[in-house]
């Protein structure tokens, strides 16, 4: 019997594509709202019920009304907004970081953001190994694709005489840092320095360190051999063997990927290192790790319908 699927919120960006990526796949049966429908709160209910699966591609608030929704029901659920990533009872869904056991068994899972799954792979495991401190003050610099910010800013990168460049978050509470802290396991918050630039998709999340400065002096060499370990038997993200790549580029129109790489480039002497990841935004930022998780907790292939 086919696993019955509600998108809620199929309309934006990320719901079209896991929408997309779900055509034509004989696993899943597809509960659809008409246009009339997809904002009554009546039809919902009885979608998200109907459903085994419901992934909520939402504004924040909109996500909690339907989790709202879904009480005294059954249905397992996949969100893709930030409003549940530090919530208690939910399951944060980065299977290399979390364990694929703990999403293949959760009732609710939240997917992470696209600038912490960046993050998050560069530095997690390090810290978790002992080999980076959890006390010290890490910043992170990125950039993304327009794409990621919604209809909104699609539709402002899209007119004539659009930004070149377009720097946010100066208020220094981003709601990605919550999560960054958390899963990281530190001690301080990120200072998150994100900007938007004019390609459709894609991301380049960077977090320079001053290796010699901390308590243990650990080395680039042997910092990127370790991150290499850890995802030596992942199909999705992988780590550079080059040391120092002559440049890295964001392409105004690159393919949709699901994947991820994550670079460890040290100086002459290995005192210092900037920590690079490239990945999708609207890949394994948010619609792949969306498919990636749904496969995971219907015990299917978790490659199945990913671009890698």
């Amino acid at each position: 019997m086919a696993i019955r699927l509600f998108i809620d919120g199929a309309a934006g960006t990320t719901g079209l594509e896991i929408r997309e990526r779900l055509q034509g796949r004989g696993e899943f049966e597809l509960l659809v709202l008409d246009g009339a429908r997809r904002k009554d709160e009546a039809a919902r209910r009885d979608a998200l019920h109907a459903a085994d699966i419901a992934i909520l591609c939402l504004p924040d608030e909109a996500a909690k009304d339907a989790v709202k929704l879904v009480e005294g029901g059954s249905t397992r659920i996949i969100d893709a907004s930030s409003a549940h990533r530090v919530a208690p009872g939910w399951i944060y869904g980065f299977p290399e970081l979390i364990g694929h056991d703990a999403i293949a068994n959760a009732r609710f899972v939240t997917n992470p953001g696209c600038y912490p799954t960046g993050f998050l792979a560069l530095i997690a495991p390090l810290v978790r190994a002992g080999m980076l401190p959890a006390d010290w003050p890490y910043t992170v610099n990125a950039v993304s694709g327009y794409s990621g910010g919604g209809n909104a800013l699609i539709a402002r990168f899209g007119k004539e005489g659009a930004p070149a460049f377009r720097a946010y978050g100066y208020d220094m509470a981003h709601k990605h840092r919550p999560e960054m802290k958390r899963y990281a396991e530190l001690e301080h918050g990120v200072i998150f320095a994100p900007a938007v630039v004019p390609a459709y998709r894609g991301m380049v999340v960077e977090v320079p360190l001053h290796l010699g400065a901390m308590p243990n002096a650990p080395v680039a060499n042997h910092l990127r051999a370790a991150l290499q370990d850890f995802y030596a038997q992942s199909p999705i993200i992988s780590v550079a063997d080059d040391a120092a790549p002559e440049e890295l580029l964001l392409e105004r129109s690159a393919p949709p990927s699901d994947s991820m790489t994550l670079h460890v480039i040290g100086n002459e002497g290995e005192w210092h290192a900037r920590f690079v990841a490239q990945l999708d935004n609207l890949g394994k930022g948010a619609s792949g790790a969306a498919i990636q998780n749904l496969n995971i907790m219907c015990g299917l292939p978790e490659t199945t319908g990913l671009r890698l």
